[in-house]
């Protein structure tokens, strides 16, 4: 596999092209170990276009593009700039999110996507992800296969020998024993058990408001974190603390797949579109932390 990555502009109407150029001015990285896909930025890369003319199509044929190049070891992984949903279901393209295109188009082997936000030493990855809150369901099996590929991840692209990861309750309080639920009892703790008892170092479930306490007190005092990953049960749950503490710093990392793919934690930003007022550094870090991967 080729050390280049591809780099997908985002949507049109947004500020995907402007973080991309403001990205790659400010690394400058070497020309033959990116390829642009999507609009031509003028920096000298390569750079493979589409027709922009349907917002929706165009984003999803530049993944898809990317996908083809991941699976024909082209490029060792894919940075994306970001998509509007309603864009892509307007064209056709019923999917949650450019993690579940992706999971779609790379998948080999019935792999998985699984959504991990990364800052520095802070790893923070979602059990559910663009689900309504009425319909969470957690299963022993899904903690079980998920944090397997955290773990398989820590090892594999963080080289971090035995990893401790910690998993959060669904309840508050981590269930009180019962009184606010029965998850803890009955879904958690097994799958904890059998995580252990195949040699992965994973505990918990923390009641995640204490867990994040701490979790935030040592990344504001510039800390080690106690963990090497953590696994929030839904969307809300893990990202509300996570981009409270870090911004526009940390990164969404697609995990489970062919290659890695990484990403801003931020959103198309119709409304300073052409104002050359977008912030590059959530795309700074995701160019970054995949290239040096």
């Amino acid at each position: 596999m080729k050390n280049k990555i591809a780099i997908t502009t985002g949507d049109p109407l947004g500020v995907g092209e402007e973080i991309t150029y403001k990205a790659l001015l400010a690394l400058n990285l070497d020309k033959k170990d990116v390829i642009i896909i999507g609009k031509d930025l003028g920096l000298g890369y390569e750079t493979v276009e589409f027709n922009q003319s349907d917002c929706g199509k165009y984003c999803y044929e530049c993944l898809e593009y990317a996908s083809k190049l991941a699976l024909n070891n082209e490029i060792k992984g894919i940075v994306t700039a970001p998509v509007s949903k309603e864009q892509l279901h307007k064209s056709g393209y019923y999917f949650n999110g450019q993690t579940e295109v992706l999971e779609k188009l790379l998948s080999t082997q019935n792999d998985k996507a699984e959504m991990l936000f990364i800052e520095n030493d802070l790893r923070v990855m979602l059990l559910t992800r663009h689900v309504a809150l009425s319909e969470i369901k957690i299963t022993q099996e899904m903690i079980v296969e998920k944090t397997k590929r955290l773990y398989e991840f820590l090892k594999e692209k963080c080289k971090i020998q035995n990893p401790k990861i910690a998993i959060c309750a669904l309840n508050p309080h981590a269930g009180e024993n019962g009184i606010l639920g029965h998850e803890e009892i009955e879904i958690i703790i097994p799958a904890i058990k059998e995580l252990n008892k195949n040699e992965i170092n994973a505990s918990g479930p923390y009641s995640a408001d204490a867990l994040f306490a701490k979790v935030g007190k040592k990344y504001l005092n510039k800390e080690k974190q106690e963990y090497d990953g953590i696994i929030g049960m839904y969307h809300d749950q893990a990202l509300c603390p996570t981009k409270a503490l870090c911004g526009d710093r940390c990164v969404n990392t697609t995990i489970g797949l062919k290659v890695v793919r990484t990403s801003p934690p931020t959103g198309t930003a119709y409304d300073i579109k052409g104002k050359n007022i977008a912030d590059p550094t959530g795309m700074i870090n995701a160019i970054k932390l995949l290239y040096e991967m």
